[in-house]
């Protein structure tokens, strides 16, 4: 063992090589994204690794390397297990043969997500076993008891860190490259009697997971993870994941302070729910504050032991109002919940407060070919009855001012159905549909099938950048490489679009202005579905161009250059409009709309 300084989600990476992970599949979404990462960065080759086009596929691909026998790893953020959640649901009625962890990391605030979901909830409908980590260190231990228990019960098993355990920094001890588990599968067996699901076969399996899972609670009530720490009153604590982070730091520096502390109840296992050390627990204490991301999830199993028991404890948390319903329990949340419930007196008014920290809403980065994308479109369709349906990305970042080119954004491929519905209730409004080209691989595919099968009118817009940008430039079957390190042969969207049976796909450059709004125009006005494919680069990835700079001599002040494109590069400084050189990349596209021409290259002298 040797100790190393590493994020949360290193942690987990590095423990799965640890254990033996032979096939690892994910499709990345902050904040999960870093586990598949470390395991290709430290792959020797012996690991197989890929970015699945979408979490489906990652699911299905990982389940037969496991019906093969191998120890497996699967990557997604909550609302990724949306998409995994039709092939896990029936995998968990066939089982699997080498261990699998599937990580969905969950996302209190939230932070970079749709919703705020809760995996646990998902475990237990489910009825697959959940680990919940509070820390790196615990997640790094979890894995290897993941896969032990995996094999055990053949079964897939969550691990559910969140966002503060995922992106946090720990050091903890790891284990050396000589200590690595070596799990050699056998291969795949015929058996059609274990690997094919049919109704009998998912009858006489649900009753067996069902007895399981009462034994995996008696089990989870002994295990180290769920531990109780006693207190100095009859009062009691239960808290999970980084609350019990929080929870345990204040009520350390308050014992120290000499005061009165409660028991704390820390459930790491929280599904099959840990019954019997929840009961006893219970007995010892009067009433419980549960502090717990997101769900109720723990407060209603205490619930729901005191009623099996008949225990009279007062429990409260989220459903009684002395806990926020939503959003992360930061460390003074945390401090208010238990200075409430203990009776404490409140901070002194003369603590010292930090500052507010200035508001920065997401933009789009300057030079986002998104940026000229979305103007194009605003500017072809002024004054037209329109739609523009958005999608799950950089470009969701289209709905700010003064662009405002975003009017829906449900979830990943979305915006296709989305547009044709609306079609079909105002038939004369224009109905774009806007994504991404790694979306479009992931989930949009289907929706263009559906919109072309059912004779739609709608616009679809490809922002083709090169790259899935939001979540760190991972690569996609658009890319031509794997994340494995290996070229292959790009999928053209193009292509792909005409196959189905889109008639008109037309390429664009969106830095070209005036052309791009000509097509726009142009193929708008077909009828049926048609698309626009807008290529460039993404701005992260490449050296910017010789930035450009404003002519004072010529410009009047009109902020034209503001107003349209809203680029982040594009600035007031000393009452007068100016280009951040450090910011512009030299798109272009603020020269294009100044109506001075007082905008142009930057000359170095």
């Amino acid at each position: 063992m040797h100790k190393e300084f590493v994020m949360g989600n290193e942690a987990i990476g590095k423990a799965c090589m640890a254990a033996g992970v032979q096939v690892v599949a994910g499709y990345p979404g902050t904040p999960s994204t870093e586990v598949l990462e470390t395991i290709a960065k430290e792959n020797d080759g012996s690991i197989y690794v890929e970015w699945s086009v979408n979490e489906k596929a990652a699911l299905e691909v990982a389940a037969g390397a496991s019906y093969s026998g191998a120890r497996t790893l699967v990557t997604m953020k909550q609302v990724g297990l949306n998409v995994a959640s039709d092939p896990l649901m029936s995998l968990e009625y066939i089982g699997v043969e080498g261990g699998m962890v599937v990580l969905v990391a969950d996302d209190p605030g939230p932070i970079s997500s749709q919703t705020e979901q809760d995996t646990r909830t998902f475990a237990e409908y489910s009825k697959l076993p959940c680990f919940d980590p509070s820390d790196a260190k615990e997640a790094y231990d979890m894995i290897f008891e993941a896969y032990e228990l995996s094999e055990k019960y053949k079964t897939p098993v969550f691990m559910r860190p969140t966002t503060r355990v995922c992106h946090s920094y720990q050091s903890i001890d790891v284990r050396d490259y000589a200590e690595y588990e070596d799990h050699r599968p056998d291969g795949f067996v015929k058996d059609s009697s274990r690997w094919v699901i049919f109704p009998k076969l998912s009858y006489v399996n649900h009753a067996k997971i069902e007895e399981r899972n009462a034994g995996l609670s008696d089990e989870f009530s002994s295990n180290v993870r769920n531990a109780v720490t006693a207190g100095t009153v009859r009062k009691g604590i239960v808290a999970q994941g980084i609350s019990y982070a929080n929870v345990k730091d204040i009520l350390d520096e308050a014992s120290a302070q000499g005061r009165d502390v409660p028991s704390l109840l820390k459930i790491s296992t929280p599904f099959p729910f840990p019954e019997k050390l929840a009961c006893d627990f219970l007995k010892s204490v009067d009433e419980v504050l549960v502090i717990e991301e997101l769900d109720p999830y723990i407060e209603r199993h205490l619930v729901y032991v005191c009623g099996r028991a008949g225990l009279n404890v007062s429990i409260k948390g989220k459903i009684t109002g002395d806990v926020a319903p939503s959003g992360e329990n930061l460390p003074d949340l945390v401090q208010k919940y238990i200075s409430g419930f203990m009776g404490w007196e409140s901070a002194s008014s003369d603590a010292v407060k930090t500052p507010e920290l200035p508001v920065r809403p997401p933009v789009l980065c300057a030079g986002c070919p998104h940026r000229a994308s979305f103007y194009a479109v605003k500017k072809a369709m002024k004054g037209k009855e329109t739609i523009f349906a958005g999608d799950i990305g950089c470009y969701t970042l289209g709905n700010a001012m003064p662009l405002d080119m975003v009017d829906t954004c449900l979830c990943m491929g979305a915006g296709l159905g989305i547009a044709q519905g609306v079609g079909r209730v105002k038939p004369d409004t224009k109905c774009f549909a806007f994504v991404g080209d790694s979306t479009f691989f992931a989930s949009a595919i289907t929706g263009v099938v559906n919109a072309v099968y059912n004779q739609a009118d709608m616009t679809l817009i490809v922002l083709d950048n090169s790259t899935t940008a939001m979540t760190g430039h991972q690569p996609h079957p658009g890319t031509g490489h794997t994340m494995m390190g290996e070229f292959t042969d790009k999928i053209d969207i193009e292509n792909i679009l005409r196959g189905i049976g889109v008639g008109t796909v037309v390429r664009q450059d969106p830095f070209k202005l005036d052309e791009a709004v000509e097509t726009v125009k142009r193929v708008a006005d077909e009828p049926g579905v048609k698309a626009i494919i807008f290529e460039a680069p993404c701005a992260v990835l490449f050296k910017p161009e010789t930035p450009y700079e404003i002519d004072l001599d010529k410009c009047v002040d009109c902020k034209m250059c503001i107003r349209e494109i809203g680029c982040p590069g594009v600035v007031l400084k000393d009452g007068r409009v100016a280009i951040d050189e450090a910011l512009c990349n030299g798109c272009g596209l603020c020269s294009q709309i100044c109506p001075c021409g007082a905008i142009g290259k930057a000359v170095k002298e």
